[in-house]
């Protein structure tokens, strides 16, 4: 298994932070094992693209909520990276508020 869960939704609600705003958030490695993806759906195009980072940031938005993790956006990399045999990825972590 490559991911703790993978999801159709976020199970908080949306998340409305800008380019710059996630850029303040400084990049950790975070285990694969312990996110959950937002997303079931992946685009082979995007995946196998060589520039698929080029226009956007280098490392994953996780979304930390209720003591659990989730990729936000970066789903690509992080299937690109299981491929490559690696655990883990750098990703920008942001603790979304509890009500």
């Amino acid at each position: 298994m490559i991911f703790k869960s993978v999801l159709d939704e976020r199970p908080y609600g949306p998340v409305s932070l800008s380019s710059d705003e996630w850029g303040t958030f400084a990049p950790r490695q975070i285990r694969l094992s312990d996110l959950s993806t937002i997303r079931s759906v992946l685009d082979l195009n995007e995946l196998l693209a060589t520039d698929s980072t080029f226009f956007g940031d280098l490392f994953a938005h996780v979304v930390r909520w209720n003591g659990n993790l989730y990729l936000e956006d970066g789903l690509h990399r992080a299937v690109r990276a299981a491929l490559q045999g690696r655990t883990s990825l750098h990703a920008r972590v942001y603790d979304y508020p509890m009500n």
